[in-house]
């Protein structure tokens, strides 16, 4: 659930990059929507070496393409990635960000990646997922089967038919939390919505293509299949951004609509007034709208959403880097704070990546003073936090890291 909801970039023109060193940096620029439009490799890393010529590549397409972000996954190669990025000089400000790298070979050998990318290779498709992680994590990462995300422990110790169960309901959960934008959302990511399977999700997206974007959810009552039942348990987790109908654009069901324009209606205003004008909506004297049909409930529902229209739920996102100073594990000294990324939890402590290649582990007993039983209830995956060195087995290559008197921002 915390990967799934993990902070996304937005609708941003991406470009990403799966490093490497003797195959090269496998380089994609990303439309908004996440479209593919452009891939090549290149070499600014031994043993090839060509710094210049990469560097130039990268200034033309991130001209080119009009590039507004830089995403590099964290495997082989990465540290060394970033810094040559940020080694250049663009004509602005372009944030970079490393994102986890988890599934995503899985993801570009499946079925679904040969689907959407028929004419290109494995290597394409991984850094496509990479870019579009930053974009919007949920979407993405719902094409992978969650047991490849390499996240908690024991997976392959449980009842499977239950483990699948779970995972499947966590991810439904997550992605009617979020709602789903209906104009880019791939057909997979429509079969968790509510009331839709992927014949349904499949129609959706085919009828997108015949006839453009949708302008309305009624619009939806005319895709093959769709019947009342379906209508009704999914449009309300289905967002129009840029909707005429400002209602189309929130967690407002259509079923309800009549008593939003109700309430405009009787405070003398417009749909967009009221949901602009906080003023007004504290002149709502909610019981007025309470029928046999509508409760209390379901209008504080609704003016919960009046308040923060289609707002997404999860948490802004932030650039992180780690210390310069610590390349490999011979750079570690006892002592160090280092910021970290928390990569998995388990039953006995979190494994946070410093950036190097081995993870620390900050052992339950060290993850805060006071007594705790699990760790969730102190750090979640890929939260920024801070870190002090205990000690380094160079021999086994362990790194022991505590989190108890380290200030945390």
């Amino acid at each position: 659930r915390q990967l799934l909801l993990a902070a996304p970039l937005g609708q941003k023109r991406v470009l990403a990059i799966d490093p490497g060193f003797r195959t090269g940096c496998k380089v994609v620029c990303l439309d908004a929507q996440g479209n593919l439009l452009h891939n090549e490799n290149i070499y600014p890393h031994p043993p090839v070496g060509k710094t210049g010529e990469a560097a130039s590549k990268l200034r033309k397409m991130i001209e080119a393409y009009q590039i507004e972000a830089i995403s590099i996954g964290n495997g082989t190669a990465s540290r060394e990635t970033e810094d040559f990025i940020n080694s250049q000089s663009f004509d602005r400000q372009i944030p970079v960000f490393v994102v986890s790298e988890q599934g995503a070979s899985i993801y570009s050998a499946s079925k679904i990646a040969r689907d959407e990318f028929p004419d290109y290779d494995v290597t394409v498709r991984g850094a496509v997922s990479i870019g579009r992680r930053l974009m919007d994590p949920l979407a993405e990462l719902v094409k992978i089967d969650p047991k490849s995300i390499g996240v908690g422990q024991y997976q392959h110790d449980v009842d499977q038919t239950k483990l699948k169960k779970a995972l499947d309901q966590t991810v439904e959960n997550c992605v009617n939390l979020v709602g789903v934008n209906l104009n880019t959302a791939s057909s997979h990511l429509l079969t968790y919505i509510s009331g839709l399977g992927p014949q349904l999700a499949q129609n959706i997206v085919n009828y997108r293509a015949e006839n453009g974007a949708f302008s309305s959810r009624k619009e939806l009552m005319k895709v093959p299949r769709m019947g009342a039942k379906a209508f009704e348990q999914c449009a309300g987790f289905l967002r129009i951004p840029g909707a005429k109908n400002p209602l189309d654009r929130t967690a407002v069901h259509p079923e309800s609509y009549h008593i939003v324009e109700q309430m405009a209606k009787d405070l003398k205003c417009t749909i967009d007034e009221l949901i602009a004008d906080k003023e007004l909506r504290r002149k709502i004297r909610i019981s007025d709208y309470i029928t046999p049909t509508v409760g209390l409930p379901t209008l504080q529902d609704i003016l919960q959403e009046l308040d923060k229209p289609g707002r997404d739920p999860r948490k802004a996102i932030k650039v992180f880097e780690f210390d310069k100073n610590v390349r490999t594990i011979a750079d570690l000294r006892e002592g160090m704070i280092l910021p970290g990324i928390v990569g998995n939890i388990t039953n006995f402590g979190a494994f946070v990546d410093i950036g190097i290649k081995e993870n620390g582990l900050v052992h339950l007993s060290q993850l805060a003073e006071r007594f705790i039983s699990d760790p969730t209830e102190v750090v979640s995956i890929h939260q920024h936090v801070m870190v002090r060195v205990m000690s380094v087995d160079d021999a086994r290559k362990r790194i022991q890291l505590s989190m108890i008197g380290v200030p945390q921002d």
